[in-house]
């Protein structure tokens, strides 16, 4: 029965440590952070959202669902460099999991993005904006998009992959409108009959990059070296020598 309870013990006694751990991470964690490639993404991504009102004409359907992607877009492109940290290797070694460590970068991120992008909406005038709700699911592909390319590029060892994933990102939002097929196109405008199709396809594709993100997050299993199998005398067979 003490053993019982003492295991019973044991577990709110880890959790406070980890909670403490946490805590302790939140500010060296916070510093690494590249916030002005952030902060720069979402002042340009603003600007781009306000662009058809400035323009001081006319703005259509097809400009204002334009605006917002390329806001998207912008604040996507800070985004893939939140995980840049030059002293990853050193930070690694702290006793929680890969998903915790990358979590503290990107949870302030969540509030101000919500802010943000709720901006960008109010930019756009209210008779041209394209349904909140479709378009946000785009600009939520997006980000995560982002943050899959930059989960699985430090799953791969890099310190700075920031760059690596905005020029993926960049071709992408090139090559995509280009290469998709007309039936199952995703860059449409509202007043196109096949809106809520794409949009469709867009929620099934963010579901499949969160799976990947998940994934991405996960601590990589080491293979088995042949050095692992070897006896500590250096042989590979037990039976020999």
């Amino acid at each position: 029965m003490r053993v019982t309870g003492s295991r019973a013990g044991d577990a709110p006694v880890g959790e406070a440590r980890a909670a403490g751990t946490v805590l302790q991470l939140l500010r060296p964690v916070a510093r690494t952070v590249p916030w002005r490639a952030v902060a720069a993404a979402s002042g340009l991504g603003l600007l781009a959202a306000a662009l058809p009102r400035l323009s001081g004409g006319e703005v259509t359907a097809w400009a204002a669902v334009t605006a917002l992607r390329a806001a998207a877009l912008s604040f996507a492109l800070g985004a893939a460099f939140l995980l840049d940290d030059p002293a990853r290797h050193t930070t690694a070694a702290v006793p929680v999991r890969r998903g915790l460590r990358l979590a503290l970068r990107w949870v302030p991120l969540v509030p101000f993005a919500a802010l943000w992008w709720t901006a960008a909406l109010l930019l756009v005038p209210e008779d041209a904006r394209p349904p909140a709700g479709d378009v946000t699911v785009e600009a939520a592909t997006a980000l995560v998009l982002a943050l899959a390319g930059a989960a699985f590029a430090v799953r791969r060892d890099s310190a700075r992959p920031g760059q690596g994933v905005a020029a993926l990102l960049l071709v992408c939002a090139v090559l995509a409108p280009l290469l998709s097929p007309a039936d199952w196109g995703m860059f449409t405008e509202p007043a196109d009959p096949h809106w809520a199709a794409a949009h469709d396809r867009w929620a099934v594709l963010l579901c499949a990059l969160l799976v990947a993100l998940a994934v991405s997050c996960a601590e990589p299993v080491r293979r088995r070296t042949l050095r692992a199998l070897r006896s500590p005398s250096g042989t590979s067979n037990p039976s020999r020598g």
